[in-house]
């Protein structure tokens, strides 16, 4: 069925444009006169057929009918409406609002984007206080030096006499301390204003990893080559500004090169023809480990997988301590910089039972979550010895899902990015209170 938001106003300004009544609209088509004006009022979903009847008695084509914005601004106009808890009567007029309005309903959709956009700035802001370690250490040098210099000057205002000699150690650590707090301030100055770009000078080796492999879309036509030196690719490439960030570097390449030799575009593209992205079928179609199915898939180049309308997915992987190792993000699917995500992932669930593929459709928290479809198994990348325990790394392949079947919406499990930026308040995995509270 076609949504009805404006489509209706469409349909009336063609019949007001080609002068026909009403009544000789509706006997054209086959339906009565009240039916078609609950229609042109937006109050009545359309068939594909009767919109055909009525396009062509129209003498336009059914695309002139229909724009492709129209779902946007309905469900951008529902949003912003179930954000400030709408009465559910008033909620299912949205339809008659937007066909009625639409540059009204145009401006809450774009209000609710940028809402979204920015919680988006704050989750992402608050992971990088709450988590990042080089940040920690900077706002720690920096609170130490301002305590130092405050109890020095503390001294010298309490005392009523200081020997000379003293007198110049005070004044020679206010000197030090004071300097020590300029660089640190400048440090953590600079270091905030590279992580805005999206170039080099990165604070740790995996954000300059993935942001230069995102330059590249995530995918490196060198991988595909049956022989080529990682060294040589990971050498050349200034993104990668420090020895971390390059031996990091080293190590995915030589990791994805290992995958695309275990599945080679070759023997990969008839597959996707044939069943699409299947990991399971995949898996034991050419006897390869599952996660290994699921990073081939994460770093396909774009055009194949757009050609073929397959969605581009993202990526997720993590070792036992939860910590996350590689991160591909995808639209409406938040993913923390540092650790502490949500709990609920597959991605973690998959660590407790190594070797088990799982598969769950998942709904990002919120009034109005997104779908997504994830796989996810964790596979051993170490054994330490007998009666140690093994060094594990789980992985989570996610793909955004327009549709799913009622057994997978009745199975759908809400989750969020972390536990401070969820508005899903009631979740029994909660660690400590949302941020958000007040805005939900």
């Amino acid at each position: 069925m076609v949504r009805p938001a404006l489509t209706g106003t469409r349909i009336r300004a063609r019949r007001n444009l080609r002068g026909m009544r009403q009544a000789e609209l509706a006997r054209e088509v086959g339906v009565s006169a009240s039916y078609l004006n609950l229609i042109e009022h937006n109050r009545r979903n359309i068939g594909p057929d009767l919109l055909g009847a009525l396009a062509q008695a129209l003498g336009v084509s059914v695309d002139a009918l229909i724009e492709d914005g129209d779902s946007r601004l309905v469900e951008g106009a529902r949003a912003a409406a179930e954000r400030c808890n709408l009465d559910p009567a008033e909620l299912e007029r949205i339809d008659e609002f937007t066909g009625r309005f639409p540059g009204w309903a145009k401006v809450l959709a774009e209000t609710q984007s940028r809402v979204e956009r920015l919680e988006r700035v704050v989750e992402q802001l608050n992971d990088r206080m709450t988590h990042d370690p080089y940040m920690g250490e900077a706002l720690h040098e920096i609170i130490s030096a301002v305590t130092s210099v405050q109890s020095t000057a503390t001294i010298l205002n309490d005392a009523q006499e200081i020997e000379p000699d003293w007198q110049a150690r005070f004044h020679q650590n206010i000197l030090q301390d004071s300097a020590r707090l300029a660089e640190g301030a400048v440090a953590l100055v600079n270091y905030l204003d590279a992580g805005k770009s999206e170039e080099t000078g990165l604070a740790a080796p995996q954000e300059e990893v993935e942001a230069w492999l995102a330059q590249h879309d995530f995918h490196l036509p060198e991988l595909e080559a049956e022989t080529f030196d990682p060294a040589r690719l990971v050498a050349g490439q200034v993104e990668l500004s420090s020895e971390a960030s390059r031996a990091l570097a080293l190590q995915w390449v030589t990791q994805f090169h290992a995958d695309s030799r275990a599945l080679p575009l070759a023997r990969l593209l008839p597959a996707l023809d044939r069943v699409g992205i299947a990991p399971e079928i995949l898996a034991d179609e050419f006897g390869i480990p599952f996660d290994q199915v699921l990073r081939r898939f994460a770093l396909l180049p774009r055009d194949i997988l757009v050609e073929r309308g397959l969605p581009v997915p993202g990526l997720v992987i993590c070792d036992n301590s939860g910590t996350i190792l590689f991160r591909r993000g995808i639209d409406g699917f938040a993913l923390p910089r540092f650790g502490g995500a949500c709990p609920l992932w597959p991605l973690y669930q998959a660590l407790q039972r190594p070797f088990v593929r799982l598969r769950m459709p998942l709904a990002t928290a919120g009034r109005l979550g997104r779908r997504f479809v994830t796989y996810a198994c964790a596979a051993t990348r170490a054994e330490l010895g007998f009666g140690m325990p093994s060094v594990l790394q789980a992985t989570m392949l996610i793909l955004p899902a327009e549709n799913l079947t009622e057994e997978a919406e009745r199975a759908l499990l809400a989750v969020g990015a972390s536990c401070r930026t969820c508005p899903q308040l009631d979740c029994a995995a909660r660690r400590e209170p949302s941020i958000l509270m007040t805005a939900v």
